[in-house]
Order: C-alpha cells, then sequence, then structure tokens
C-alpha cells in the first residue's frame, strides 16, 4: 500500500533561516508614549522578553547582539489607514500586499490596517473573505482590518455581528461622501452608529458632505473647470468640516465612540476639538500627505498626481495646524491612506477631474515625514511621535499593549531609529510600486536603522529582507479598553494628567542624562504577568522564528557591561529660542508655564 502523500513544507529563505531566534539590543534609549529609558532588550521568539539595566541581565549564549548607543528603540509604527490592490475609479492601486507590506516595513511600520470595501450589495463576509484572501499569502508584516458599511440592510447588521464575534473585526467606516457610490444618509449613519456601540465596536468615518460635492462637481464642470484644480474647489474646507461636525453630533446622540478618518484642514479639526470639549468620544487621524505637502506650488499640470479625499490643501500653514492638534491631542493617530496609482492611471480624468483615481502613497514615509515636520521642528516630542505613529492606534483599536509598546511581553516589532540621520525622499529608491512619489526631493531628518517585525531583523544597512505570508492577520477584539474606558467615564491617571504625560517640546527629551532604569512611566493597560498572545480565531499562524544571523558587531561573552554615558541631543541643531516660542515649557514647581502659540 502506499504512503499517503506528505503535506506540503512552507518554504522560508535562507536569510530568515536561524537556529537561533535571540536578539539582544543594547544601550539604546527606550521611547514609548509615557517615558523614555536608557535600557537594553532583550527578544526571543518574536516577543520582548526583558527590557532594563544590562547589568541585571546576562546574554544568552548564541545571541545576536545590536549596539543602539545614541539612536532611539521605539515601537514598530502602525499605519491604521492603507488600500492595497483596491479597485477604485475603473482601475486598481498599483501597490499589493506584498509591496505595500514590504515599503511600509522599509519605513519603520510593523503593522498595517486596511480596508475592506464591499461593492453595494456585496456581502460584508465575502468582501472579508475576498481580502484575507490576497492578503494572508503576501503580506510581510502583522496586519488588520476594518470594514466599510457602504449599504445598509438587516442583512449587513448580521453580519456587523459575525465580524465582531468570528472574524477579528472591531471597526467599522461609513463614507458621507462619494454619492452613489458607498454613501449612507444621516439615518443610516445613525443606525450604524447604534449596532457599533451594541457590538462594542468603533464607528469610523469618511467626513465630506457627499450631497454638496455632487452638486459642486456638476457645476464647475458645466462652466468649463474640468483639470484636476477642480478636485479642491469641489471639496472646500467648509464641506469637511460641515460632516466632521454632523458626525461628531450623531454620535453623540447615539452614545458611539468615533474615529473620523484622514482629516486634512484646520477647520474639520476645529470640529474634533470642540467636539471633545462636548464631551463626545471621537478620535482624529490626519495623514503624512497632510502633514508633508501642500499645493501651493504644485504646478497646475502636476496636481493630478496629488488627488485624494478629502483633498491635500493648498494653505502652506495646514501643516502645522494640523501639528498642533497632534500635540494637543485633538488629534490621536496619523495615517497614510496609501492607495497608489501610476501616472497613467492619474491622467485618466486630466480632462474630467471627477475620474481622477482618488489617493497617494505614504506607508514608506509617514514616519521619517511626521518625525521631520513634527520632532524636528520642535512642535512634538519622541513620546508623542511614538504615540501618534503607533501607540494610539493600537489602543484604539484594542492591540494595546501586544503591539506600540516596548515591554515584557509585548510582540517584538521594533525599530532603531536614528533621528540625526538625514534621506531625501525620491520614486528613485523607493520600495512602492507607483511610479512618482509626492514627496519627491523632501529631505528627512529620522531614519530606521533596524527595523524587527516579530523578532526578525527585516531592514538593515538600508537592505529590506522580508519573506510573502511571513506577517499573520491580527484580530482586533471589541469593546477596546482605551476608547470604552472614556465612554463610560472612566478616565484613567494617564489621560487625566495636565500634561497627559506627553512631553511635547524637544527640551524634555532627556537622551543625555546619566543612565538610569527607574524613569519609566506606569502604564495604565498593563500586560498580565503571564501575558501569552493566544491563537486568534480565524489566523492562520505563521512561524514566529527569530532572524538572526550573525552579528557584524560580535557576540557578548556576558550580561557585564559598562553603561556608556550619553551625549546625543537631537536638539542640538535647534535654536532654543525658537524651539521655547511653539511648545509647552514644564513650569518649575510653584510656576506657570508657557502656552502653545
Amino acid at each position: 500500500m502506499a504512503s499517503p502523500t506528505p503535506a506540503p513544507v512552507k518554504k522560508v529563505p535562507i536569510h530568515l533561516q536561524s537556529a537561533q531566534n535571540r536578539l539582544y539590543i543594547k544601550r539604546g534609549h527606550v521611547v514609548n508614549h509615557d517615558g523614555v529609558q536608557h535600557a537594553d532588550v532583550y527578544i526571543e521568539d518574536g516577543t520582548v522578553r526583558y527590557v532594563g539595566s544590562g547589568a541585571d541581565f546576562v546574554v544568552p549564549g548564541g545571541c545576536r547582539t545590536i549596539d543602539a548607543t545614541g539612536l532611539l528603540v521605539i515601537p514598530g509604527g502602525i499605519d491604521p489607514h492603507t488600500h492595497f490592490q483596491l479597485e477604485f475609479g475603473g482601475t486598481v492601486s498599483v501597490d499589493d500586499f506584498y509591496k505595500g507590506t514590504k515599503a511600509a516595513v522599509a519605513g519603520g511600520t510593523t503593522t498595517i490596517m486596511d480596508f475592506v470595501l464591499p461593492k453595494k450589495g456585496e456581502s460584508l463576509l465575502e468582501a472579508y473573505d475576498t481580502w484575507r484572501s490576497r492578503a494572508d499569502p503576501m503580506v510581510v508584516c502583522d496586519y488588520g482590518l476594518h470594514v466599510g458599511i457602504t449599504w445598509w440592510s438587516k442583512s449587513v447588521r448580521e453580519e456587523m455581528r459575525t465580524l465582531c464575534r468570528e472574524r477579528g473585526v472591531n471597526s467599522f467606516k461609513c463614507f458621507m461622501a462619494y454619492k452613489g457610490l458607498y454613501q449612507l444618509n444621516d439615518s443610516e449613519l445613525y443606525e450604524v452608529f447604534e449596532t457599533c456601540k451594541e457590538l462594542g465596536a468603533v464607528a469610523m468615518v469618511h467626513a465630506e458632505n457627499g450631497d454638496i460635492i455632487a452638486k459642486n462637481v456638476t457645476k464647475l464642470l458645466a462652466d468649463g473647470v474640468t483639470g484636476p484644480e477642480g478636485h479642491e474647489l469641489s471639496r472646500t474646507e467648509e464641506v469637511e468640516a460641515e460632516a466632521t461636525n454632523r458626525a461628531c453630533v450623531i454620535a453623540h446622540q447615539t452614545k458611539t465612540p468615533l474615529y473620523v478618518t484622514r482629516v486634512t484642514s484646520k477647520l474639520a479639526a476645529e470640529q474634533l476639538s470642540q467636539a471633545k470639549r462636548r464631551g463626545v468620544v471621537v478620535y482624529g487621524e490626519t495623514l503624512a500627505s497632510s502633514l508633508g505637502c501642500t499645493l501651493t506650488n504644485v504646478r497646475p499640470q502636476s496636481l493630478a498626481y496629488y488627488v485624494t479625499s478629502p483633498p491635500i490643501r493648498k494653505d502652506p500653514e495646514t501643516p502645522r495646524h494640523l501639528l498642533k492638534f497632534l500635540a494637543l491631542d485633538d488629534l490621536q493617530t496619523t495615517g497614510s491612506d496609501n492607495c497608489t496609482f501610476n501616472r497613467n492611471q492619474k491622467e485618466l480624468g486630466l480632462k474630467d477631474f471627477s475620474k481622477i483615481p482618488n489617493g497617494v502613497n505614504g506607508v514608506e514615509d509617514r514616519m521619517s515625514v511626521v518625525w521631520e515636520k513634527g520632532v524636528q521642528t520642535g512642535l512634538i516630542d519622541a513620546q508623542r511621535f511614538v504615540a501618534i505613529t503607533s501607540t494610539n492606534a493600537a489602543k484604539i483599536f484594542n492591540l494595546y499593549p501586544r503591539k506600540g509598546r516596548i515591554a515584557p511581553g509585548s510582540d517584538a516589532d521594533l525599530v532603531i531609529w536614528n533621528p540625526k540621520a538625514v534621506r531625501t525622499i525620491s520614486a528613485s529608491t523607493h520600495h512602492q510600486a507607483c511610479d512618482f512619489n509626492i514627496f519627491e526631493g523632501m529631505k528627512c531628518h529620522g531614519v530606521p536603522e533596524f527595523v524587527i517585525v516579530r523578532g526578525r531583523v527585516c531592514l538593515e544597512n538600508e537592505h529590506v529582507r522580508v519573506a510573502e505570508g511571513q506577517g499573520s492577520f491580527l484580530e482586533t477584539p471589541v469593546y477596546p479598553t482605551f476608547v470604552y474606558d472614556a465612554l463610560n467615564g472612566r478616565v484613567h491617571s494617564e489621560e487625566d494628567a495636565d500634561d497627559k504625560q506627553a512631553r511635547n517640546g524637544l527640551q524634555h527629551l532627556e537622551l543625555h542624562h546619566k543612565p538610569g532604569y527607574d524613569n519609566d512611566m506606569h502604564d495604565p493597560y498593563p500586560l498580565p504577568e503571564k501575558y501569552i498572545p493566544g491563537p486568534a480565531l480565524s489566523v492562520i499562524s505563521g512561524d514566529s522564528q527569530v532572524s538572526t544571523p550573525h552579528s557584524i558587531l560580535g557576540h557578548r561573552p556576558d550580561g557585564a557591561k559598562n553603561m556608556q554615558e550619553s551625549t546625543f541631543s537631537i536638539s542640538e541643531e535647534l535654536d532654543k529660542s525658537e524651539v521655547r516660542s511653539c511648545i509647552r515649557v514644564r513650569a518649575p514647581p510653584g510656576g506657570k508655564s508657557s502656552g502653545f502659540w
């Protein structure tokens, strides 16, 4: 009798094969959202096992060591807004889940969240299965999914319930724009929000007044405004701000937590700020494209390449305004809304701006752009950078502290970040599939030296080394503590503090103090003592083995070492008087602190 055919073995590239599964990072400045700690980090089996003094830890034999002296060790970035392989406007975005996640890793992002967008009338579950079948074999980092509610019925409500209970989804996005394609009316929004609250999910919106936009488009085209300049004219800041306020009102009426995606204007951000002060539980996301670009100096013939919705704005002060809202916690996250099309795809709408496929790049450059525009200019500090590029998204979508934090028990998604290194963004060197880059020529301080994904060193010496399918799907459990505690009036000391422990301003970056290990802040959402991430309900589990090629720095014979005092300061290049003019200064005992601006 013939023996049964053996099951196929998944081949792992040679650079990801290793008998070793241990990695030790020494002498770095570990930056979490609530504290900076001069510490060593030990990783084993894809999980952080130790953070603290090297003098108190014996490094195991056969362990690769990376020297992070003078560098920051930060949680891997979480991009809460991508659109890989998306059909839109009669074409398909060119970054698939392999190219898109590879580009993400190249820039320091180790987790992405994409959007399932069903066609009108399509089953949400079938659309979800389609996205999983595209992503699971291709992703090189972990990913989660939001699901778009593009039409409404009782069957949609039931499928939302199934997605929450069985498929690992806790967030649903509604569109107030794209009339005739995705747009819901206010009554439908109300019912979707009620359902989200009932399920313990987070309601999300794309906030633009689709009815007004449709009227504006018709009028502009009739008046002969057919070029790409018509796009922003049809979707002014006021149109975004009105929808933002309306979404906040509906969320407040239904007592539902709300997440407003891709806030691109000062007016819309002001609506969020006012809503928060009225007691609305609302979170706001802005984009790398709106922080790194304006349309002020874009040539008219190039405007098509920048088309996205809501638009990148013309006002040159918009990036600074948005960064101020990020610093003050009126906006909480930064995404990319990465939805890339090549030049020839964008040019489909050169004679009718309403036919230009919407979307731009950003998943690879998001971290560097936010650092350059925020930290390098003195508007935020490294802790707030970690919060808005990683931790806040992890908290809102219930991935924290598995993601978004460097602590024992957390996934070993880390970036060793060089804040003094400079790179120039260019389509000629980026890892994305698109043939242009909206940040072309931008010089950015802040570059990832190493990117570690679940314990594997995936970026080193500017070389990305990844394999298709090495990432895994992340289930996002319902009732995220961070969100629903706020909704139920339970405020943790972290959020209750006057300065929210997000010490904005470079002078609070104590990177040149003597090495110490007692200055990490209390975390109100700690991991259990024996936290071990359990298997997801619908996950195809991947290999968690750590890639540890031979270290170019050599191995350490034992755990003892002399800690080096760091003289590194990222504010050396800035005029201190300029920094003080745009940051909140911590007051001495009995004194008063200056305000922003």
